[in-house]
């Protein structure tokens, strides 16, 4: 196997700046050595990790056949 001191990605610390404004240090391999990555979206404030404004689409019933299908096994 042929040795290439090129085939990892540089592994660096970055600077993380959350949408409330908090900022942490990672590793990544985001632009250079102590860049800003600024999030549109986070934990704190997207909906799939709040449970907020969540809608569950019935798109041609099946999530209404499968409440049916499995009615009663929870």
């Amino acid at each position: 196997m042929k040795k290439d001191a090129d085939v990892h990605p540089d592994y660096h610390m970055i600077k993380v700046v959350q949408t409330d404004g908090s900022e942490f240090m990672t590793y990544s391999t985001y632009g250079k050595e102590g860049d800003t990555l600024n999030l549109d979206i986070d934990p704190k404030t997207h909906p799939a990790w709040t449970g907020g404004n969540q809608q569950l689409m019935d798109r041609g019933g099946r999530v209404s056949r499968f409440k049916k299908k499995f009615d009663g096994l929870f």
